[in-house]
Order: C-alpha cells, then structure tokens, then sequence
C-alpha cells in the first residue's frame, strides 16, 4: 500500500496557509491613526469652546492611543493589542516628552538669536544704563568657566575616589554611611549649598565673595551626581576583567588605574558632563556667593565676579525691552555651551572604548 504526497500550489505557495502569523495591521496604519487623531482635535479645538493647545494635544494623543488599541484589537486580536498598546504608549509619552523641550528651544532660539553679534561676546556691562542698547556677556563668560572648571577639578576627582572606593573596597558600616550622605546630597537644594559656603567660606573665613567661592558651591552639588554615575559604571565591569588581572600577580589598584577605570571612562565621562549641565545653570548659589559684577574679573579667587545664569537673573527681571532681549540671548549661549560640552564628552568617550 503506497502513500501519497499531497502537495500543489494551494499549498505549497502560500506561505501562511497554517496561519501561524495571523493578520497584522499594514505599516500605514499608525500614521493613519495619527493623521486621524490631530484631525479630530483640530475640528473640537475650532467647533468647541475648548481653546487650549495643551488640551489639543493631550486629546490628540489618547485618540490615537485608543483608536490604534481598538483596531489593533478588532484585526490583529487581544494579544497583539496589548503589545501594540503598550508600544504606542511609550512613544507617544516620548513624542509628549519632547514637546516641552522643543517649545523651549524654540522660544529661547526665536527671542535670543536676534541679538548675538560680535559685540556681545566681547564687551561686558560695564557703563551699560538701563536704558542702553549695547551691552555683552563677555564678563559673564569668563565667569562661569572659570567657576565650573574649579568646581569639575574639586569634585571630579573627589567624587571619582569615592566611587572606586565603595565599588571595589568598600565594605561594612562605613560604605553604608558614605552611601547614605550621597543619596542626602543628592537631594540637597541648591540654595542651601550656597547658603553653606556663604555661612562659612564667605562670613566665618571672611575670604569675601569670589568666584572660587561660587566654584565650591557647585562643587558640593556636583559631587553626588559624579559618585552615583561612575558608581554604577565601575558597577557594570565585569569581574571577569578583575580576576584575569589578579591572576597575572598586577595588584588590585593598579587592576583598578588600568583595567576597570578605562572600561568605565565612557560612562563616567557622561556622568561628569551630567554633572556639569546640571551646575553651569544654577542661579541661587552663586547669587549668594560671586553676587555678581558688571565689570571684568579674570581672577576668580579676589572680588566679586559674574556668570551667565546671574547675568540672565539680573537681565531678566529688569523691565527695559533691552535688558530682556540680552537675557533671551544669554540664555541661548548657555544652551550652547552646554550642547558643545555634551558633544564633546560623546566624542571623548567613543574614541576612549577599550578594544
């Protein structure tokens, strides 16, 4: 008795005569979603009393999360609803996210960019009336390098030892402790870091207001973010690389100098410029401690001093248009440096890769 085969071209061309895909939604289908969802709100935002933009979007935004979950459960069944729901949750919190840092960037580019030229990057407040045209951040500048290079080469350093210290030695109820400080600071309100140094760099000492004293403000609210992140870089070594170094008889800090230190750099060196983003905009604690000057002061260690996020306070909250339009484009060139800094911490790090 033979058996056959059975075979033909019912069968063996079509590649989803088992079913095992099922039907999926074509690749249109989110962008008809969304097309769909901002035509709708754009049609309440006219027809109804509803007049706010933030309401426009956030409606927006739950149309097309309920519309893309309903179809998807109608074509594609409950499985796959859920795993596009939960897809299309997260991008659309991410697209949400972006909205007000694009808003910003928009603002500060559109209101600051008029006002940058050559003049004011090289000349200072000094002589500049209330009423005047002129008027730069070249003074300013000055002052917030010189303050949060000082406060990067004191807690850098400081902070990196720490974290080696409670990743490859510490142990017991002092890491505990060093620990907990860390988080305290990590949490620490900027204004009382400045008010710290005021009370006993600025006031007890009588050393005056100065822009090392700003530096050590920044410091201390740099120091906790500079632990945390190359903490958790050291942490992400593996000990494979430690053991192979113990093995060869290196001892256990030079391992920690050559071998984990350099597998770690890319992410501390992020962490750092993290660090760095963070204090180059503070305001309240160099308010209390540099205080702020319109003239040129190169030397940080003697007499009071300027820096971009006091610039734009002092500008800002003047009433003259001028005024105003100097603290949009100091805000801009803020931005700026910070971009560039974080670009240039990116390209450090990758050419940094241990092979």
């Amino acid at each position: 008795m033979s058996t056959a085969t059975v075979s033909g071209p019912d069968i063996d061309s079509d590649p989803d005569h088992l079913r095992l895909r099922g039907r999926t939604l074509p690749r249109w289908a989110p962008l008809a979603g969304a097309a769909g969802a901002v035509v709708v709100s754009l049609l309440i935002y006219l027809l109804t009393p509803v007049d706010s933009e933030i309401q426009i979007v956030l409606m927006a935004a739950l149309g097309f999360v309920v519309a893309t979950t309903v179809v998807s459960t109608v074509v594609e069944g409950g499985r796959r609803a859920r795993d596009r729901f939960a897809t299309t949750l997260v991008y659309t919190a991410f697209l949400l996210a972006l909205i007000p840092l694009v808003a910003v960037l928009v603002s500060v580019i559109s209101k600051g960019a008029g006002r940058l030229d050559a003049g004011f990057f090289t000349h200072s407040m000094n002589g500049i009336g209330a009423r005047d045209v002129g008027g730069g951040i070249y003074h300013a500048i000055i002052g917030t390098v010189e303050q949060v290079l000082l406060a990067s080469v004191l807690a850098v350093p400081f902070g990196l030892l720490v974290a080696i210290y409670l990743v490859e030695y510490g142990r017991g109820r002092i890491s505990r402790v060093i620990s907990f400080f860390v988080d305290v600071l990590t949490g620490l309100p900027s204004i009382i870091a400045g008010l710290f140094v005021l009370a006993f760099w600025v006031l007890a000492l009588d050393q005056g207001f100065s822009g090392f004293a700003g530096a050590l403000a920044l410091a201390v609210l740099m120091i906790p973010t500079v632990v945390r992140s190359a903490e958790e870089m050291l942490k992400l070594v593996p000990n494979e690389l430690r053991e192979a170094g113990y093995a060869l008889g290196v001892p256990q800090w030079r391992t920690i100098l050559r071998v984990v230190v350099p597998t770690a750099l890319p992410g501390i060196v992020t962490g750092v410029m993290l660090a760095v983003a963070r204090v180059a905009g503070e305001t309240a604690p160099v308010l209390l401690t540099v205080f702020g000057t319109n003239l040129i002061n190169s030397n940080p260690f003697s007499g009071e001093q300027s820096s971009l996020p006091l610039y734009i306070y002092s500008q800002a909250g003047q009433p003259q248009k001028f005024a105003v339009d100097r603290a949009w484009a100091a805000a801009l060139v803020l931005i700026i440096i910070i971009m560039v800094l974080n670009l240039a911490a990116r390209l450090f790090a990758g050419r940094n890769r241990l092979k």
